[in-house]
């Protein structure tokens, strides 16, 4: 795919496996899951869900803006969660990120995430 390029930031954690933090192919933006990672120590933040969540969010709009974008330009996202009952604080958190209309959405519940994060989102932007 001839219009196909890697994004990479230094303002979000660099990837902890082989693969880029975001791929624009085709005028869409797809970027890979982040998890609550300090960008400078590389370490999970400590704390609640919530601010596991809002680091997520934060490293989430550091990608988006390495390729021009920003979160009003997200089109899909998907929340893996490690306990779906901290689905409401993530959805209080989320909903400071992504006022309305929202993008569309999926969570799933997963057995463990990368660095025993509690959240992970990916998404899907405009370019």
């Amino acid at each position: 795919m001839a219009d196909r390029r890697a994004i990479a930031t230094d303002a979000a954690p660099q990837a902890i496996g082989p693969y880029s933090q975001a791929i624009a192919a085709g005028g869409l933006l797809f970027c890979s899951g982040q998890i609550g990672l300090d960008p400078a120590t590389g370490s999970l933040v400590p704390g609640s869900v919530a601010d596991e969540t809002r680091r997520v969010l934060e490293n989430l709009r550091a990608v988006l803006a390495a390729a021009g974008c920003d979160l009003a330009s997200v089109v899909r996202t998907t929340v893996y969660l490690v306990n779906l009952t901290d689905f409401p604080v993530v959805n209080q958190v989320y909903a400071e990120f992504f006022p309305a209309p929202s993008p569309a959405r999926s969570t799933v519940q997963v057995a463990a995430l990368p660095r025993e994060a509690r959240v992970e989102i990916d998404a899907i932007a405009v370019a």
